[in-house]
């Protein structure tokens, strides 16, 4: 097997990218895998817009060319920090620019194997390729951690999936569909299946659908920014603490981490869909899913509201716009023997505050690491803190290494 590489990075995401960037500024020898932007790219509904705004919708990269804005004034594209959202298709073009101009070493291929090794981890790519690498950085992003309502599963497969599994929803097209759900995934999805021909019907716990407040045509004054704050991750003193002193969530005590990151920032769809379902998309809210069954080849879920009034819903098809739950249990290609010897709460790896899991030299970013660093890591915008601060951290552990090897 060749020599050990020095960094692996794991998923070709807003994370992984960010950090594939920084690294190859610094000079450090790794590989990077995955498909890139694959979310964004084939699990995203056509024509839907982005929920960040354009100044919290940057790749990131040790060069001032590399942010959205620059890219959309360099090709002609609208471009707006606020008050304007970003389309996906624009999105998309400008992350595979990004890919091809700081990450052009990108392998995409997956990883279907990694196990420890004696010099670091031992890695098994999908074409059979095997490889060593003293470091890995886990940036896999939502694509394993799907969160599905355990009542679905009486459902054939044919009869329900989830939200991350449309893009394109021609197929349902004078169907019946229900989608569960009242945040960003289940409102966009409601609306590619409204706009695609399809019976739609929006059924959520909450009782009401908290879609984001439009901004206005004034610039925010002084006061008004005192009182309400804009951040990256949304509005309010709260969101800015959380955007703006990661380092600082990660010494807050362990429970109060865990509730802020589960609480703070629920299902809210952006402000620019809420035309688009009021008045035109029937929605059914304050429902709570009982049991789900299979009758006359189509699904009928058994739902109540809290008054205790009950009522049986048919539909040809259920999507589950649900949200996703990160656990490592979920990710297939780790080792069993891995998995089992990082220390973990709630499923997820508990984190250093250089993103490192207790098994040194392994690394996590992106939702995995919102137990650790709060709600920013659940968002693109996070891997601008995060890419920076651990290519550092490499870059000065990598160093170390190789000055004790010289001395040695």
């Amino acid at each position: 097997m060749p020599h050990p590489i020095e960094v692996a990075i794991v998923g070709a995401g807003p994370y992984g990218l960010s950090l594939a960037a920084h690294l190859a500024a610094s000079g450090i020898r790794f590989r990077i895998f995955g498909k890139a932007m694959a979310t964004w790219r084939h699990h995203m509904p056509k024509g839907m817009n982005l929920k960040s705004e354009g100044f919290a919708s940057n790749l990131s990269a040790p060069d001032a060319a590399s942010t959205l804005e620059a890219w959309s004034a360099a090709n002609g594209r609208a471009y707006s920090a606020q008050k304007v959202p970003v389309h996906v298709d624009d999105f998309v073009a400008y992350s595979s620019w990004f890919v091809r101009t700081y990450v052009s070493m990108l392998e995409e291929k997956n990883v279907t194997g990694i196990a420890k090794a004696d010099e670091g981890y031992r890695l098994t790519l999908e074409d059979g390729e095997q490889l060593t690498a003293q470091r890995v950085v886990m940036a896999v992003g939502i694509t394993w951690f799907k969160n599905m309502p355990a009542e679905l599963a009486a459902l054939a497969a044919d009869a329900v999936s989830h939200s991350f599994d449309h893009s394109d929803c021609a197929r349902f097209k004078d169907r019946d569909v229900v989608v569960l759900g009242a945040g960003a995934s289940a409102i966009d999805t409601a609306i590619a299946m409204h706009e695609a021909g399809a019976r739609v019907r929006i059924v959520g716990r909450r009782k009401t659908i908290a879609f984001h407040v439009a901004p206005d045509n004034e610039d925010p004054t002084v006061l008004k920014q005192l009182a309400h704050p804009d951040t990256g991750i949304g509005p309010g003193w709260r969101s800015f603490f959380c955007s703006n002193a990661p380092l600082l969530f990660h010494r807050l005590p362990q429970k109060l981490r865990l509730d802020i990151t589960r609480r703070h920032l629920g299902p809210a769809p952006g402000w620019f869909t809420r035309e688009k379902v009021e008045g035109r998309i029937p929605t059914l809210l304050g429902q709570h899913l009982e049991t789900a069954r299979m009758v006359d080849g189509r699904a009928a879920l058994s739902v109540r509201d809290e008054t205790g009034r009950g009522r049986v819903l048919m539909a040809d098809h259920v999507v589950a716009a649900t949200g996703y739950k990160p656990d490592l249990k979920r990710l297939p290609f780790f080792d069993g023997a891995l998995r089992e010897s990082i220390a973990q709460v709630e499923g997820t790896p508990v984190l250093s505050d250089q993103f490192e899991s207790s098994e040194r030299g392994l690394y996590f970013l992106g939702l995995s690491a919102a137990n650790s660093f709060g709600p920013l890591l659940r968002f693109m915008v996070g891997a601008e803190f995060a890419a920076p601060r651990l290519a550092g951290h490499l870059h000065r552990r990598i160093a170390a290494a190789h000055g004790l090897k010289k001395a040695a």
